[in-house]
C-alpha cells in the first residue's frame, strides 16, 4: 500500500521499516502555449514536489536510482530525451543524477512503440466495430505487456536499502513488488489542477 506523503504534515522516519522504498511522483505534463492560469498551478505543483521530495530525503535517505516513463534509454542518453519531453520531472531528476544516482531504462522501446501506436489507432475514431474491437484488444495487451516489463525492471534493479524515484502518471496499473514500500507525493496543487481541469471541461 501507498504511503500518501502528501498529506503527512512530518513523516516520522522511525515508523517505516528499513528496504526497498520507491519515491513516486505523478508525472504532468503541460500544453507548450497553456493558458497563464494553469501555468501557474502546474510550475505550484513541481515546486511543491521538490519541497516534499527534499524532505523525504532527508529524514529517509537520498535517491539512488531514477525512473522515468515514456525513457527507453538510462545515462546520459536518457537524461536528454527526459529534459527534451518534459523539463519540469527533469529538473526533479538532475539535481539526483547529479548526485550519483543512476537512470535505469524502465521501459522496453519496442513495447512501449508499440502501446503509443495501438493508442495513436484508437484516437482517430474507428467506425467498424470489429476492426474497434481488434485495435482495442491489441493495445490492451500492449499495454499489459509494457506494465509487466516496467514492473519487473524496477523489481529487478532496485536492490534492498535502495531508494528510487519514479516519474510516472498516474492510473499506470503497474504493480510493484511486495517488498518495495511506495511513497506517494501528492502535494495540494494536484488537486487543485484536477478541480481545474474539471471545471474547464464542464465549460465546453
Amino acid at each position: 500500500m501507498a504511503e500518501e506523503i502528501g498529506k503527512i504534515e512530518k513523516p516520522d522516519a522511525g515508523g517505516f521499516q528499513a528496504g526497498r522504498r520507491l519515491f513516486f511522483i505523478p508525472l504532468l505534463f503541460s500544453p507548450r502555449e497553456a493558458l497563464p492560469e494553469f501555468q501557474q498551478l502546474v510550475d505550484k505543483y513541481w515546486n511543491e514536489v521538490e519541497s516534499q521530495l527534499s524532505n523525504l530525503e532527508l529524514k529517509l535517505g537520498r535517491v539512488t536510482l531514477v525512473y522515468h516513463e515514456l525513457i527507453p534509454a538510462g545515462g546520459a542518453e536518457g537524461a536528454k530525451a527526459m529534459e527534451e519531453l518534459n523539463s519540469k520531472s527533469y529538473a526533479i531528476a538532475r539535481p539526483r543524477l547529479e548526485n550519483a544516482a543512476v537512470l535505469e531504462a524502465m521501459e522496453d522501446a519496442a513495447l512501449l512503440t508499440e502501446f503509443m501506436d495501438w493508442g495513436k489507432c484508437l484516437s482517430v475514431g474507428l467506425q467498424n466495430e470489429k476492426v474497434f474491437q481488434q485495435v482495442y484488444d491489441a493495445y490492451t495487451e500492449a499495454s499489459k505487456k509494457r506494465t509487466a516489463h516496467i514492473a519487473a525492471k524496477i523489481a529487478g534493479t532496485l536492490k534492498e536499502n535502495q531508494i528510487g524515484l519514479l516519474l510516472m502518471r498516474e492510473g499506470h496499473q503497474v504493480q510493484f513488488a511486495a517488498d518495495i514500500q511506495v511513497f506517494y507525493i501528492s502535494p495540494p496543487s494536484l488537486d487543485e489542477i484536477k478541480r481545474w481541469l474539471r471545471a474547464r471541461e464542464n465549460e465546453k
